[in-house]
Parts: structure tokens; sequence; C-alpha cells
């Protein structure tokens, strides 16, 4: 029996599996994320948290209202990402859903464990140089599969968390971008969060009692960056007063509610790489140079 502190609800295991079903249904349709005939990519790490988003995808889709393909990127981090990507593929094959892979080696020339080996010498946490990555990993994934829309199993914590970090970094002008319903025509792939709405405790919970596997291991570099501090900070809130994360997501929505959508710069195509950009160079290729210049500083010295 599970009980939601937040909400005084008792589940059952059954129950409590339909529950999140419907939650996520719910927020789809409430936020019209994917529009019936859409072509949807699911960003699959292979961790608990996607393999449980592509499994209750899979089961809100039994009138095949969208065409799935699970999306995963090897980043490349020894001893961590082959078992991820073993899953993804995994249940993909079980579900019937087409599986595209990309990696960092074959879209950058080096693996993230590469582009990580100067730690001493980079401000830059190593979830954020990853993250710049990531994101363009998974636009060229869903280019190679056709898909027009990408689902990321980012849950309730995940945005709260970045509503805060947004706070804590001054970054006041970025929080019209989490609107739920946010879209930018620069970039033509929608991004749409369908957890969005779901504790990540009762995820886990959702994949333990699905019987989805859990990782044997954690990714090396998850404790660097205030991600952590914030993230143990909103836990130890929420287990002295049930449903304060709750509370906070409510409050968020209404905050970038009333600030409206950022406003948009004209993206002009990166020199480099002809991706859109906010300026000559894009992130990508800023980060990809700092990189490269760090790995062949490396080679020669060796």
């Amino acid at each position: 029996m599970y009980i939601r502190r937040y909400s005084g609800e008792s589940l059952c295991s059954d129950c409590f599996k339909k529950s999140i079903v419907e939650k996520t249904r719910r927020t789809i349709f409430r936020y019209s994320m994917m529009p019936h005939g859409s072509r949807v990519g699911v960003a699959v790490s292979g961790g608990k948290d996607s393999l449980s988003l592509l499994s209750v995808l899979n089961q809100i889709n039994r009138d095949s209202r969208w065409e799935l393909i699970a999306l995963s990127v090897d980043e490349g981090v020894e001893g961590y990402r082959e078992e991820a990507i073993l899953n993804a593929r995994k249940l993909s094959k079980e579900l019937g859903i087409p599986h595209t892979v990309v990696s960092y080696q074959d879209l950058f020339g080096f693996t993230l464990d590469r582009a990580l080996n100067w730690k001493e010498e980079r401000e830059e946490s190593s979830c954020s140089l990853c993250g710049v990555f990531r994101r363009r990993a998974i636009d060229e994934a869903a280019a190679r599969a056709g898909v027009n829309i990408v689902a990321t199993a980012h849950n309730l914590d995940d945005y709260v968390q970045t509503f805060l970090m947004n706070l804590l970094h001054g970054d006041v002008g970025r929080l019209g971008w989490l609107h739920p319903s946010y879209t930018d025509e620069s970039f033509p792939i929608r991004r749409v969060k369908p957890f969005l709405e779901i504790y990540e405790e009762e995820v886990a919970l959702y994949a333990y009692l699905s019987g989805i596997p859990f990782q044997s291991v954690s990714c090396p570099y998850m404790h660097e960056g205030l991600r952590s501090e914030v993230r143990e900070f909103l836990n130890e809130m929420e287990a002295k007063h049930a449903g304060m994360k709750n509370v906070l997501f409510r409050s968020s929505l209404e905050v970038v509610s009333q600030l409206g959508s950022p406003a948009k710069g004209r993206a002009i195509p990166c020199r480099s790489c002809g991706k859109p950009s906010s300026g000559g160079l894009c992130g990508v290729c800023r980060m990809k140079a700092l990189v490269e210049q760090h790995i062949n500083y490396a080679d020669n010295s060796s």
C-alpha cells in the first residue's frame, strides 16, 4: 500500500500504476503536448525515469494516437552508459518501438570522459558541459528519426529544481521558457515533459512495481554543480512538510504564466554548424572548440 502524503490517498500497487498513467495522460492533454498524429521521439537514456516514460506512453498509445520512436544518446561514460543503452534497446524491442542511437564520439569526435578530462582547469560543471552536447545530440537523433516532438522524462522534481536554479543564478529572463506550453519557432522539434506533474519518487516506485530495471551504477559526474544541493534541500523540505514540492510547482507555474513568453531575439545560423544561434557561434560549437583545445593540449603534452 502506497500513501501519497501530499494528497492523503492510499493506493495498492495496481491502482498506483494506473494513477501514474492517468496523471501522465492528463498532463499531455492539459498542455496539448502531443497532438494526434504526431511522430514522437521519446528520449530514453536507459535509466528508470526514461524507461518508465517509454512504458507509460506506450500504454497511453493503445489506440495508436502517435507514432513512438525511442531516442538514445551514448555520451561515452565508461562503466555506466553501456548498461543504460542495453536497457533502452531491450525495452524498445519488447514494446515493438523503433530505437535510434547516436553517440558523442560520432557527432563531436570525443566521448564525454575525454571531454571532461580537464576538471581542474574549467569553471563549467560536468553536468553543464554535458547538457550542452546532450541537447544537440537528442536533436540530431530526432532529425535522423524524422520526429516532430521529443518527449523527455523530466519530472516535477526536475522542474522545481530548474526553477530555483534560475532564480539563484539570476536568470529571471529564462523563466518564461519553463511554461509547459512554451514553443520556440526557431527550433522545429518541440520538447515536452509528460511526467511534469509527477514526483521523482513516484516515477521510481512505478519503475520498481513494473519490473523496469534500475541501473546498477550511477553517473560518476552527477554530484557536481548546484543541482545536487538544490535537490537535497527540496527533499529535506518535502520530508518535513508533505506537499511542499507540489506547492512550489504550482507557484512556479503561476510565476512563469505571469511573466509570459520571454522576448525572442532573431535566431541566426551558426557560422560553424549552421544551427540556430543567438550570435555568430552557437553554444555547442563554442564548447566543442574549448574541449578540443584542451584535448589537443593534453595530446601534445603527453
